[in-house]
């Protein structure tokens, strides 16, 4: 009885090895999977497609017009632009990107570009005149800024993400479109203003 005992012991240990040893083969097995095949199987959906969808005017296509009003309050109409550049940025207080790009404004855009035919024109997106001001006024920027309260301006351009920058030529047409701020937009977005300008 002693001897069977034993067997059924040593029985049950070499099996339950046998099933560990299957389950870490099978765990390596899933680690070392070729990545690149998993990926071909399966389509995740990117933020740049997600951008693209909610992008509604983009390069090549005439500018919907609007008027907005300023917070000193003059209006602005984009089609009494025609023959200058026009830059348009839609951005919130709330919104890191956007207060980074509001930073630069200034020397990167509007005193690099003095004195031409560029028409620079940050407009709030669905924020109230209120919230804009103070904000304005607590990091001391005197340039104007348009206010897009309900977003109906912003709503002919696009339906989600912001920072947007929209450059508008001489023509009326969209000459770029850039979604969020960082190096490579900035670059972008000053390559695109002088190309625009150079048009007359």
């Amino acid at each position: 009885m002693a001897i069977q005992s034993k067997h059924k012991k040593r029985g049950s240990t070499l099996t339950l090895l046998v099933m560990l040893a299957a389950l870490i083969a099978l765990v390596v097995a899933i680690i070392l999977w070729p990545v690149d095949v998993v990926a071909s199987r399966i389509e995740y959906p990117t933020q740049q497609d997600d951008i693209a969808e909610t992008t509604l005017i983009n390069a090549g296509d005439v500018a919907p017009d609007f008027t907005v009003e300023m917070l000193d309050g003059k209006k602005v109409t984009l089609s009494a632009q025609r023959g200058k550049v026009v830059l348009i940025s839609f951005w919130a207080t709330w919104c890191p990107p956007c207060r980074l790009e509001l930073s630069h404004m200034q020397k990167d855009v509007i005193d690099r570009f003095a004195g031409e035919d560029l028409l620079v024109l940050p407009i709030s997106r669905g924020e109230t005149r209120q919230k804009v001001e103070e904000y304005i006024t607590k990091m001391g920027y005197t340039f104007p800024i348009g206010l897009d309260t309900d977003q109906s301006i912003y709503r002919k351009y696009a339906s989600n993400y912001i920072p947007r920058s929209i450059l508008v030529g001489r023509d009326g047409v969209v000459a770029y479109v850039g979604v969020g701020y960082d190096e490579q937009i900035a670059k972008e977005l000053d390559e695109a203003i002088t190309a625009a300008l150079a048009k007359k």
